[in-house]
Protein backbone atom coordinates (compact mmCIF):
# COMPACT_ATOMS: atom_id res chain seq x y z
CA UNK A 1 0.00 0.00 0.00
CA UNK A 2 1.32 3.45 -0.95
CA UNK A 3 1.74 5.99 1.90
CA UNK A 4 0.85 9.54 0.90
CA UNK A 5 3.08 12.42 1.95
CA UNK A 6 1.79 14.24 5.03
CA UNK A 7 0.89 17.43 3.16
CA UNK A 8 -1.15 15.49 0.57
CA UNK A 9 -2.92 13.58 3.32
CA UNK A 10 -3.82 16.83 5.11
CA UNK A 11 -5.08 18.30 1.83
CA UNK A 12 -7.30 15.25 1.21
CA UNK A 13 -8.69 15.36 4.74
CA UNK A 14 -9.53 19.06 4.30
CA UNK A 15 -11.36 18.31 1.06
CA UNK A 16 -13.26 15.48 2.74
CA UNK A 17 -14.19 17.80 5.61
CA UNK A 18 -15.46 20.50 3.26
CA UNK A 19 -17.19 18.33 0.65
CA UNK A 20 -18.55 15.52 2.78
CA UNK A 21 -22.32 15.11 2.97
CA UNK A 22 -21.81 13.94 6.54
CA UNK A 23 -22.26 16.61 9.20
CA UNK A 24 -19.15 17.18 11.31
CA UNK A 25 -18.86 19.15 14.55
CA UNK A 26 -15.69 19.73 16.56
CA UNK A 27 -16.53 20.20 20.26
CA UNK A 28 -14.53 21.05 23.35
CA UNK A 29 -14.91 19.31 26.70
CA UNK A 30 -17.90 21.51 27.63
CA UNK A 31 -19.92 20.66 24.54
CA UNK A 32 -19.23 24.00 22.87
CA UNK A 33 -18.97 23.97 19.08
CA UNK A 34 -15.43 24.93 18.00
CA UNK A 35 -15.96 24.42 14.29
CA UNK A 36 -18.27 22.70 11.82
CA UNK A 37 -18.08 21.71 8.20
CA UNK A 38 -20.26 23.22 5.41
CA UNK A 39 -22.75 20.33 5.66
CA UNK A 40 -23.34 21.25 9.31
CA UNK A 41 -23.68 24.96 8.50
CA UNK A 42 -26.46 24.13 6.06
CA UNK A 43 -28.66 22.65 8.79
CA UNK A 44 -27.80 24.83 11.82
CA UNK A 45 -29.27 28.32 12.14
CA UNK A 46 -26.22 30.37 13.16
CA UNK A 47 -28.21 33.63 13.21
CA UNK A 48 -29.94 32.50 16.39
CA UNK A 49 -26.58 32.45 18.15
CA UNK A 50 -24.82 35.68 19.07
CA UNK A 51 -21.27 34.36 18.91
CA UNK A 52 -20.40 31.95 16.17
CA UNK A 53 -18.92 28.61 17.23
CA UNK A 54 -19.19 29.39 20.96
CA UNK A 55 -22.66 27.98 21.57
CA UNK A 56 -23.38 24.58 23.08
CA UNK A 57 -24.63 21.85 20.79
CA UNK A 58 -27.44 21.39 23.33
CA UNK A 59 -29.13 24.39 21.72
CA UNK A 60 -30.07 22.36 18.66
CA UNK A 61 -29.58 18.78 19.92
CA UNK A 62 -32.99 17.39 20.94
CA UNK A 63 -31.86 14.16 22.54
CA UNK A 64 -30.54 10.77 21.53
CA UNK A 65 -31.95 7.24 21.52
CA UNK A 66 -30.96 4.75 24.19
CA UNK A 67 -32.32 1.29 25.06
CA UNK A 68 -35.24 2.69 27.07
CA UNK A 69 -36.34 5.89 25.30
CA UNK A 70 -36.56 7.13 21.73
CA UNK A 71 -35.40 10.62 22.73
CA UNK A 72 -33.64 11.41 25.98
CA UNK A 73 -30.92 13.62 27.47
CA UNK A 74 -30.28 11.23 30.35
CA UNK A 75 -26.70 9.90 30.44
CA UNK A 76 -25.82 12.31 27.62
CA UNK A 77 -22.88 11.50 25.37
CA UNK A 78 -21.36 14.92 26.18
CA UNK A 79 -21.17 14.13 29.89
CA UNK A 80 -20.24 10.46 29.76
CA UNK A 81 -17.19 10.06 27.52
CA UNK A 82 -16.44 6.65 29.08
CA UNK A 83 -19.64 5.23 27.57
CA UNK A 84 -19.61 3.67 24.10
CA UNK A 85 -21.06 6.31 21.79
CA UNK A 86 -19.37 5.05 18.64
CA UNK A 87 -22.78 4.51 17.05
CA UNK A 88 -26.13 5.86 18.19
CA UNK A 89 -29.15 7.86 17.00
CA UNK A 90 -29.56 11.56 17.65
CA UNK A 91 -32.17 14.22 16.86
CA UNK A 92 -31.25 17.75 15.76
CA UNK A 93 -33.33 20.87 15.20
CA UNK A 94 -32.60 21.98 11.62
CA UNK A 95 -33.08 25.35 9.94
CA UNK A 96 -35.73 24.32 7.43
CA UNK A 97 -36.98 20.81 8.16
CA UNK A 98 -37.64 20.81 11.89
CA UNK A 99 -36.32 18.01 14.09
CA UNK A 100 -34.68 15.18 12.10
CA UNK A 101 -33.05 11.85 13.07
CA UNK A 102 -29.35 11.25 12.44
CA UNK A 103 -26.97 8.34 12.85
CA UNK A 104 -24.20 9.64 15.11
CA UNK A 105 -20.65 8.84 16.12
CA UNK A 106 -18.96 10.67 19.01
CA UNK A 107 -15.24 10.27 19.76
CA UNK A 108 -12.39 11.99 21.58
CA UNK A 109 -9.67 12.92 19.08
CA UNK A 110 -7.43 15.04 21.35
CA UNK A 111 -7.11 13.83 24.95
CA UNK A 112 -4.84 16.69 25.95
CA UNK A 113 -7.23 19.46 24.93
CA UNK A 114 -10.42 17.44 25.34
CA UNK A 115 -11.45 17.96 21.72
CA UNK A 116 -14.18 15.68 20.42
CA UNK A 117 -15.73 15.05 17.04
CA UNK A 118 -19.42 14.44 16.38
CA UNK A 119 -20.22 13.00 12.96
CA UNK A 120 -23.80 12.70 11.72
CA UNK A 121 -25.61 11.13 8.78
CA UNK A 122 -29.23 12.00 8.01
CA UNK A 123 -31.49 8.98 8.60
CA UNK A 124 -34.73 10.45 7.29
CA UNK A 125 -34.65 8.56 3.99
CA UNK A 126 -33.64 5.24 5.57
CA UNK A 127 -36.29 5.47 8.29
CA UNK A 128 -38.93 6.40 5.71
CA UNK A 129 -37.92 3.37 3.64
CA UNK A 130 -38.12 1.13 6.71
CA UNK A 131 -41.52 2.56 7.60
CA UNK A 132 -42.81 1.97 4.07
CA UNK A 133 -41.45 -1.58 4.15
CA UNK A 134 -43.17 -2.20 7.49
CA UNK A 135 -46.42 -0.71 6.21
CA UNK A 136 -46.24 -2.86 3.07
CA UNK A 137 -45.72 -5.98 5.16
CA UNK A 138 -48.55 -5.01 7.46
CA UNK A 139 -50.82 -4.30 4.49
CA UNK A 140 -50.07 -7.73 3.01
CA UNK A 141 -50.68 -9.34 6.38
CA UNK A 142 -53.99 -7.50 6.80
CA UNK A 143 -55.12 -8.40 3.27
CA UNK A 144 -54.26 -12.06 3.90
CA UNK A 145 -56.11 -12.02 7.21
CA UNK A 146 -59.12 -10.44 5.54
CA UNK A 147 -59.10 -13.02 2.75
CA UNK A 148 -58.77 -15.88 5.25
CA UNK A 149 -61.72 -14.46 7.18
CA UNK A 150 -63.76 -14.12 4.00
CA UNK A 151 -62.99 -17.74 3.09
CA UNK A 152 -64.10 -18.87 6.54
CA UNK A 153 -67.33 -16.85 6.33
CA UNK A 154 -67.92 -18.20 2.81
CA UNK A 155 -67.56 -21.77 4.08
CA UNK A 156 -69.89 -21.03 6.99
CA UNK A 157 -72.51 -19.57 4.65
CA UNK A 158 -72.23 -22.48 2.23
CA UNK A 159 -72.18 -25.26 4.81
CA UNK A 160 -74.93 -23.94 7.05
CA UNK A 161 -76.99 -21.05 5.73
CA UNK A 162 -77.11 -22.11 2.08
CA UNK A 163 -77.86 -25.74 2.92
CA UNK A 164 -80.62 -24.82 5.34
CA UNK A 165 -82.18 -22.45 2.80
CA UNK A 166 -82.02 -25.13 0.13
CA UNK A 167 -83.63 -27.70 2.42
CA UNK A 168 -86.39 -25.24 3.35
CA UNK A 169 -87.01 -24.45 -0.31
CA UNK A 170 -87.35 -28.16 -1.14
CA UNK A 171 -89.72 -28.67 1.77
CA UNK A 172 -91.90 -25.75 0.67
CA UNK A 173 -92.04 -26.99 -2.91
CA UNK A 174 -93.18 -30.40 -1.72
CA UNK A 175 -96.15 -28.87 0.08
CA UNK A 176 -98.07 -28.26 -3.12
CA UNK A 177 -97.94 -31.95 -3.97
CA UNK A 178 -99.33 -33.09 -0.62
CA UNK A 179 -103.05 -33.70 -0.34
CA UNK A 180 -103.10 -35.11 3.15
CA UNK A 181 -103.51 -32.37 5.76
CA UNK A 182 -101.53 -34.34 8.33
CA UNK A 183 -98.61 -34.71 5.94
CA UNK A 184 -98.77 -30.99 5.19
CA UNK A 185 -98.62 -30.08 8.88
CA UNK A 186 -95.68 -32.44 9.40
CA UNK A 187 -93.83 -30.86 6.49
CA UNK A 188 -94.57 -27.36 7.79
CA UNK A 189 -93.15 -28.29 11.20
CA UNK A 190 -90.00 -29.65 9.55
CA UNK A 191 -89.66 -26.41 7.60
CA UNK A 192 -90.10 -24.35 10.79
CA UNK A 193 -87.33 -26.34 12.48
CA UNK A 194 -85.07 -25.83 9.48
CA UNK A 195 -85.71 -22.07 9.45
CA UNK A 196 -85.11 -21.90 13.21
CA UNK A 197 -81.73 -23.58 12.75
CA UNK A 198 -81.00 -21.14 9.94
CA UNK A 199 -81.89 -18.20 12.17
CA UNK A 200 -79.54 -19.53 14.89
CA UNK A 201 -76.71 -19.99 12.38
CA UNK A 202 -77.10 -16.43 11.06
CA UNK A 203 -77.28 -15.03 14.59
CA UNK A 204 -74.17 -16.96 15.68
CA UNK A 205 -72.27 -15.84 12.60
CA UNK A 206 -73.28 -12.21 13.25
CA UNK A 207 -72.17 -12.39 16.90
CA UNK A 208 -68.86 -13.94 15.93
CA UNK A 209 -68.17 -11.19 13.41
CA UNK A 210 -69.08 -8.33 15.73
CA UNK A 211 -71.15 -8.74 18.92
CA UNK A 212 -73.61 -5.89 19.33
CA UNK A 213 -73.21 -6.16 23.11
CA UNK A 214 -69.61 -4.99 22.78
CA UNK A 215 -70.75 -1.66 21.30
CA UNK A 216 -73.86 -1.30 23.42
CA UNK A 217 -72.83 -2.65 26.82
CA UNK A 218 -69.03 -3.00 26.86
CA UNK A 219 -66.44 -5.69 27.50
CA UNK A 220 -67.98 -7.39 30.53
CA UNK A 221 -71.35 -7.98 28.88
CA UNK A 222 -69.77 -9.05 25.57
CA UNK A 223 -67.50 -11.53 27.36
CA UNK A 224 -70.32 -13.03 29.44
CA UNK A 225 -72.48 -13.46 26.35
CA UNK A 226 -69.62 -15.02 24.36
CA UNK A 227 -68.61 -17.39 27.17
CA UNK A 228 -72.23 -18.49 27.63
CA UNK A 229 -72.39 -19.25 23.91
CA UNK A 230 -69.15 -21.26 24.10
CA UNK A 231 -70.46 -23.33 26.98
CA UNK A 232 -73.76 -24.00 25.18
CA UNK A 233 -72.19 -24.97 21.85
CA UNK A 234 -68.85 -26.51 22.85
CA UNK A 235 -69.17 -27.39 26.53
CA UNK A 236 -66.22 -25.17 27.47
CA UNK A 237 -66.66 -23.59 30.90
CA UNK A 238 -65.05 -20.15 31.22
CA UNK A 239 -64.57 -18.91 34.78
CA UNK A 240 -64.78 -15.17 34.23
CA UNK A 241 -63.85 -12.52 36.81
CA UNK A 242 -64.42 -8.86 35.87
CA UNK A 243 -63.29 -6.03 38.13
CA UNK A 244 -64.17 -2.98 36.03
CA UNK A 245 -67.51 -2.00 37.58
CA UNK A 246 -68.98 -1.69 34.06
CA UNK A 247 -66.33 0.88 33.06
CA UNK A 248 -66.11 1.68 29.35
CA UNK A 249 -63.04 2.41 27.20
CA UNK A 250 -62.31 3.71 23.73
CA UNK A 251 -63.69 1.58 20.91
CA UNK A 252 -60.24 0.49 19.64
CA UNK A 253 -59.16 -0.67 23.10
CA UNK A 254 -62.33 -2.67 23.74
CA UNK A 255 -62.21 -4.26 20.28
CA UNK A 256 -58.58 -5.38 20.58
CA UNK A 257 -59.07 -6.79 24.09
CA UNK A 258 -62.19 -8.66 22.98
CA UNK A 259 -60.47 -10.14 19.90
CA UNK A 260 -57.34 -11.20 21.80
CA UNK A 261 -59.44 -12.81 24.52
CA UNK A 262 -61.64 -14.48 21.91
CA UNK A 263 -58.62 -15.93 20.11
CA UNK A 264 -56.94 -17.03 23.35
CA UNK A 265 -60.04 -18.89 24.54
CA UNK A 266 -60.60 -20.48 21.12
CA UNK A 267 -56.97 -21.63 21.08
CA UNK A 268 -57.51 -23.26 24.48
CA UNK A 269 -60.66 -24.92 23.14
CA UNK A 270 -58.96 -26.19 19.98
CA UNK A 271 -55.52 -27.14 21.20
CA UNK A 272 -55.21 -27.23 24.99
CA UNK A 273 -57.49 -30.25 25.54
CA UNK A 274 -59.27 -28.65 28.49
CA UNK A 275 -62.87 -28.24 29.62
CA UNK A 276 -62.25 -25.10 31.69
CA UNK A 277 -60.49 -21.76 31.13
CA UNK A 278 -59.92 -18.89 33.58
CA UNK A 279 -60.33 -15.30 32.39
CA UNK A 280 -59.74 -12.21 34.50
CA UNK A 281 -60.29 -8.60 33.39
CA UNK A 282 -59.21 -5.75 35.65
CA UNK A 283 -57.56 -2.33 35.82
CA UNK A 284 -54.59 -1.54 38.04
CA UNK A 285 -52.55 1.68 38.18
CA UNK A 286 -54.05 2.99 34.90
CA UNK A 287 -53.28 -0.30 33.14
CA UNK A 288 -56.14 -2.39 31.79
CA UNK A 289 -55.18 -6.07 32.08
CA UNK A 290 -56.51 -9.30 30.63
CA UNK A 291 -55.45 -12.74 31.88
CA UNK A 292 -56.44 -15.94 30.08
CA UNK A 293 -55.13 -19.16 31.65
CA UNK A 294 -55.63 -22.86 31.04
CA UNK A 295 -54.08 -25.98 32.55
CA UNK A 296 -53.89 -27.78 29.23
CA UNK A 297 -51.18 -29.51 27.24
CA UNK A 298 -49.28 -26.27 26.49
CA UNK A 299 -47.06 -25.74 23.47
CA UNK A 300 -43.55 -24.79 22.41
CA UNK A 301 -43.38 -21.00 22.01
CA UNK A 302 -40.38 -21.28 19.69
CA UNK A 303 -42.64 -23.02 17.17
CA UNK A 304 -45.71 -20.79 17.15
CA UNK A 305 -49.06 -22.47 16.77
CA UNK A 306 -50.24 -23.03 13.23
CA UNK A 307 -53.79 -22.89 11.99
CA UNK A 308 -56.31 -20.32 10.95
CA UNK A 309 -57.62 -17.33 12.85
CA UNK A 310 -55.89 -14.37 14.38
CA UNK A 311 -52.82 -16.33 15.53
CA UNK A 312 -50.10 -15.31 17.95
CA UNK A 313 -48.52 -12.90 15.47
CA UNK A 314 -51.83 -11.18 14.86
CA UNK A 315 -52.50 -10.97 18.60
CA UNK A 316 -49.18 -9.19 19.14
CA UNK A 317 -49.85 -6.83 16.24
CA UNK A 318 -53.25 -5.93 17.66
CA UNK A 319 -51.73 -5.32 21.09
CA UNK A 320 -49.10 -2.99 19.61
CA UNK A 321 -51.87 -1.08 17.81
CA UNK A 322 -53.19 0.17 21.19
CA UNK A 323 -49.68 0.47 22.75
CA UNK A 324 -50.28 -2.70 24.72
CA UNK A 325 -47.89 -5.40 25.89
CA UNK A 326 -48.77 -9.03 25.20
CA UNK A 327 -46.98 -11.77 27.14
CA UNK A 328 -47.56 -15.44 26.36
CA UNK A 329 -46.15 -18.09 28.69
CA UNK A 330 -46.53 -21.76 27.81
CA UNK A 331 -44.71 -25.00 28.39
CA UNK A 332 -45.43 -28.52 27.23
CA UNK A 333 -47.63 -30.21 29.83
CA UNK A 334 -47.97 -27.08 31.99
CA UNK A 335 -50.69 -25.05 30.31
CA UNK A 336 -50.73 -21.58 28.77
CA UNK A 337 -51.07 -18.07 30.16
CA UNK A 338 -51.88 -15.02 28.00
CA UNK A 339 -51.37 -11.65 29.69
CA UNK A 340 -52.35 -8.41 27.94
CA UNK A 341 -51.51 -5.03 29.52
CA UNK A 342 -52.88 -1.83 28.02
CA UNK A 343 -52.07 1.62 29.46
CA UNK A 344 -55.27 3.66 29.73
CA UNK A 345 -55.27 7.38 30.44
CA UNK A 346 -58.37 8.91 32.07
CA UNK A 347 -59.40 10.45 28.73
CA UNK A 348 -59.50 6.94 27.19
CA UNK A 349 -62.28 5.81 29.51
CA UNK A 350 -65.96 6.58 29.10
CA UNK A 351 -66.94 6.48 32.74
CA UNK A 352 -69.53 4.19 34.26
CA UNK A 353 -72.52 2.97 32.35
CA UNK A 354 -75.75 4.73 33.15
Amino acid sequence: MMNLPENEMIDLLKKMYERSSEIIFFLNGYGKVMDMNPAARRIVDLQEVEHKFTHSICEFCKGYTNNTEVRTCFNCYLKNPEEDFSSFQIFLKTKTDGILPFAASYQVIDDTNGIRILMLRNLTKQLKTQEELYQNKMTKHIIKAQEDERKRISRELHDSVTQELLNSLVELRLLKYLNNEEDKMQKIKQTEKSLTRLLDDVRNLSVELRPSSLDDLGLEAAFRSHFKWLEKNYGLVVHFIAELNSKRYENEIETVIYRICQESVFNALKYAQVDEVNVRLFEESDVLQLLVEDAGVGFDLTAEAKGTGLGLYGMRERAEFINGKLTIVSEIGKGTKVHLQVPVAPEQTKGLMS
